[in-house]
């Protein structure tokens, strides 16, 4: 790898020596917090993955809160701060994110039809609740401020560009880019190559002598202005035969990497170059793929109008040993005097303000610099010749040791680390775009911001198929879906006698009364104890037994009859209970005093099993059972308003009238798109790549009804693999 080039391999983190766990169960911020801190530290994990603790209050996350996530997600913690209320471990092992909205529905709409969200409750470990929706969702989430186009790609760019110097100094007639291009905007094509300036370059031709064992493309589509643009980067070694492939990368205009890959020379290496590479040999010895695999990759992943976007690209592709018709080269788009160029790291920091190809790090990042040349040729498109003669790269050039000095542009970090920055914004700062999916009378002000791809539907369905096709070329997606707001109506009993009905707080309670007190003797009556019949209630016994088996409910264990002293007591004996993770005492919201009742959280169903075991026992003398509700839904239910909740106690329910019989009915369609659709994004939840983080969120509800919260549930694509659920809700 040549220095001109400036290009790039990943650097290898090595593992940090592991910090002690704490040796005392408490349930403190500090004490989760450092083991979220342990965790990060093992060497161990290859995966990126969620910490299963939730450090929210009442387990709410605010918009704010889960923009913080997301900006995370995308950038790290070197440079936006970690997110308040979860744990993302190992962040650069992600791969997309993906942000799936259902529109229109609520946390309530997802417990009324538990059975129905069937592949969302199972696969989905992580839930939260949401606050009532703001009147724009999306933009809270995403960080866009009022009266502020943070997708406007100058807004970020400009603010970086040296004013080193002025118009008044420049003579832009004199100016190479001016005298090519002229000081109007240009089309894509206008950018290309010609066959002519492909030659003088020495860029490899069908028919050539010294190409005749190259492979071509078959990309030989008409070319427009909007076809689609594909930045490649390539790293080499120093073989017996000359300069052979070690890496390729590509990535699409929005951004996201496709192809990423080691290759093993064909020949014997003689040097890895791996200052520039970052290539070792200890990297390069497991990999099997050799140049054809690549070569057929490329072929396959290329549509037939693709354009190739590169810096130095001719090397690129002799390395390749491939053919490509339509080429836009940045070191000869950004024309220098005297037929010199300019090195890609240069351009980065003088137009995009980046820093790239860091001296701190061993060899170069590929997909780095693939992803810089892309961003490059879109500023020229976007801002044209006149805008680049402006910023006399020239003079910049010569004065590189003064901008060292003190007058270097902010780079990327600078930009996201401002605490108003939205996710666009640092999905720009990577040269990256926001994919969004919705229908078209849904859009609103996201679909507005110039670094987001908005594709406009009309239909939910047009917006799944979309979905398929478009959500792996981008690194970043929401996908809307609408559906009409459920107004939610609560049904009443269906038995026609008067009887008596004991509401419980919780459902552990009332599913605990109706285990111990169905069929015992009261007064010398045997007493029939069951849940009211309603039509909501025909499938509980399948819903309770899927509530226990629930990904969150699984280790936590609900017991009654507590009192004051037993959280001492049970850290006095925490020797009995192996694997306790955490004590949750519920306290009355008006007194402030602690509840009889409370949940405990263990690493393992084995390890709840064998204390719900011994708590029940005679020496403990206490009632409980399984969990089958999590924490936030307690909250919930708590901060309903009034008339969509009573208070726990016993009433008498009449019978119903004919009228709100007929009114239940109305559940069926709500009921059936709740089948449906989770049904749906299952089956699109499975085609994603692993490493992805996906979030399904039901913004809540407003109506006459008042607000209904909403709900979020998240996970990483096949992180069960790497780690096991150790959740606490």
């Amino acid at each position: 790898m040549e220095p001109e080039r400036e290009r790039t391999g990943r650097n290898l983190k090595k593992g940090r020596k592991r910090r002690r766990a704490p040796n005392k169960l408490v349930g403190a911020a500090e004490a989760l917090r450092a083991r979220w801190d342990l965790e990060e530290r093992q060497p161990e994990a290859k995966k990126a993955r969620l910490s299963t603790i939730l450090f929210a209050e009442n387990c709410e996350v605010t918009h704010g809160q889960l923009c913080e996530l997301l900006k995370y997600a995308v950038l790290g913690k070197s440079s936006v701060p970690k997110p308040s209320w979860c744990q993302l471990f190992h962040q650069n092992h992600l791969n997309n994110v993906v942000v799936f909205v259902l529109q229109g529905m609520s946390q309530l709409h997802f417990y009324r039809f538990y059975l129905e969200f069937g592949f969302l409750r199972k696969v989905f470990r992580h839930k939260f609740r949401l606050p009532p929706p703001s009147s724009n969702f999306l933009a809270d989430i995403i960080g866009l401020q009022k009266k502020q186009t943070t997708g406007d790609l100058p807004k970020v760019m400009e603010g970086s560009l040296p004013s080193a110097s002025s118009k008044a100094t420049i003579n832009l007639q004199n100016d190479p880019i001016i005298q090519k291009y002229g000081c109007k905007k240009v089309g894509l094509t206008r950018c290309l190559l010609t066959k002519e300036e492909m030659k003088t370059f020495h860029f490899p031709l069908q028919g050539f002598p010294d190409c005749e064992n190259f492979v071509p493309t078959k990309c030989n589509g008409i070319i427009t202005d909007n076809s689609p643009l594909f930045g490649l980067d390539c790293e080499m070694c120093l073989t017996s035969k000359g300069r052979e492939l070690t890496r390729i990368s590509l990535v699409t205009e929005g951004g996201c990497c496709i192809m990423d890959e080691l290759v093993k020379p064909d020949n014997k290496i003689l040097d890895y170059l791996t200052s520039f590479s970052g290539i070792t040999k200890k990297i390069l010895n497991p990999v099997t793929t050799k140049l054809k695999d690549v070569q057929r990759q490329l072929k396959a992943l290329l549509p037939p109008d693709a354009v190739l976007v590169g810096h130095s690209l001719d090397l690129d592709l002799r390395a390749l040993k491939m053919i490509h018709p339509y080429v836009i080269d940045t070191s000869l788009l950004y024309l220098r005097e005297q037929g010199r160029r300019f090195k890609l790291k240069f351009l980065a920091k003088a137009i995009l303000g980046k820093n790239i190809q860091c001296p701190d790090r061993l060899g170069h990042d590929a997909t780095e610099d693939a992803r810089t040349t892309l961003e490059l040729a879109r500023y020229f498109l976007k801002y044209g010749p006149k805008k680049i003669a402006e910023l006399n790269l020239e003079r910049l050039a010569s004065h590189q040791e003064m901008q060292a000095a003190g007058q270097e542009p902010k780079n990327a970090t600078e930009i996201v680390q401002r605490s108003n920055t939205s996710v666009l914004e640092c999905l720009d700062s990577m040269g990256q775009k926001l994919l969004f999916l919705a229908r078209e009378t849904e859009a609103g002000e996201l679909s507005s911001s110039k670094n987001c791809r908005t594709i406009r539907c009309l239909s939910n369905k047009e917006v799944l198929e979309q979905a398929r096709v478009e959500i792996p070329l981008f690194p970043f997606s929401i996908v809307q879906f609408s559906f009409e707001p459920f107004s939610p109506i609560l049904t009443e009993e269906m038995n026609k006698r008067p009887h008596l009905c004991i509401q419980y707080e919780v459902l552990e309670a009332a599913q605990l009364a109706i285990e111990s007190l169905d069929g015992i003797l009261v007064e010398s009556t045997c007493i029939k104890v069951q849940r009211p019949v309603t039509e909501l209630t025909l499938d509980c016994d399948i819903l309770v037994n899927e509530l226990e088996r629930d990904s969150e409910n699984r280790g936590t264990i609900y017991l009654s009859g507590v009192n004051e002293t037993f959280k001492e007591h049970l850290l006095q004996q925490s020797n009995l209970f192996l694997g306790l993770e955490a004590v949750i005492l519920p306290k009355d919201l008006k007194s402030g005093k602690q509840k009889k009742y409370c949940f405990l959280k263990f690493k393992t169903f084995g390890s709840a099993q064998r204390a719900l075991n011994i708590l029940t026992g005679k020496d403990w003398k206490l009632k409980g059972r399984h969990a089958l509700t999590p924490r936030h839904l307690h909250a919930w239910l708590r901060g309903l308003p009034p008339e969509s909740r009573r208070p726990p106690g016993v009433r008498v329910i009449p019978p119903p009238s004919e009228q709100q019989a007929l009114q239940t009915l109305k559940v069926d369609h709500p009921k059936i798109a709740a089948w449906r659709w989770g049904r749906k994004i299952g089956k699109l939840y499975h085609k994603l790549c692993p490493g992805t983080l996906c979030l399904i969120l039901l913004p809540g509800t407003k109506s006459t009804h008042g607000s209904l919260s909403g709900l979020g549930l998240m996970g990483i694509k096949d992180e069960e693999e790497s780690t096991t659920s150790t959740l606490c809700s």
